[in-house]
């Protein structure tokens, strides 16, 4: 019977098989090597700046409840959520970093300057709409293991944003 394959490809040399193999692989390639760099350390982690942000919020939570005692009801679930939303954050930035526990997250900041009685509300709900947007955004970059708690973090922010308006 003739020789049908044809002549053996010199040395060095990519055969048809190689190609197609090389080819087929390609996909699984190209789609793993995105997930290597976001194991790269880009710079701070983005969790640390959503973290700042939910202290902030729930001092000024606490500074409009001080100001309108009356908004306490409204307003402290939402201080005890960004209260929570940070220490979460911290936990994630914590375990990410490769420590045990997280070092004692800051305390909460103060409750800060006194806020107009009929400025608080609005400026505590702009506040917490621009957290949402924050994690809305850093959520879409984050892998899918991080994404969860900042999807979550931003949703709830959008919650309270609605629930105050």
């Amino acid at each position: 019977m003739p020789d049908v394959t044809g002549p053996d490809p010199a040395p060095g040399a990519l055969s048809r098989r190689r190609v197609l193999t090389g080819l087929a692989l390609a996909p699984v390639v190209l789609v793993a090597l995105p997930g290597c760099s976001a194991m790269a350390d880009d710079g701070p982690d983005p969790l640390v700046a959503l973290a700042d942000a939910a202290r902030a919020d729930a001092a000024l939570a606490a500074a409009v409840v001080a100001a309108e005692p009356g908004l306490a009801e409204r307003v402290d679930p939402l201080r005890d959520a960004r209260t929570a939303h940070a220490a979460a954050l911290d936990a994630e930035v914590a375990r990410q970093a490769g420590d045990p526990a997280p070092a004692s997250a800051p305390a909460p900041a103060p409750a800060g300057p006194p806020v107009p009685a009929d400025a608080g509300l609005p400026a505590l709900r702009s506040a917490v709409e621009a957290s949402a947007a924050a994690a809305a955004g850093a959520a879409l970059d984050l892998p899918v293991e991080r994404a969860g708690l900042v999807a979550s973090v931003s949703a709830c922010c959008a919650t309270y944003a609605a629930v105050l308006g």
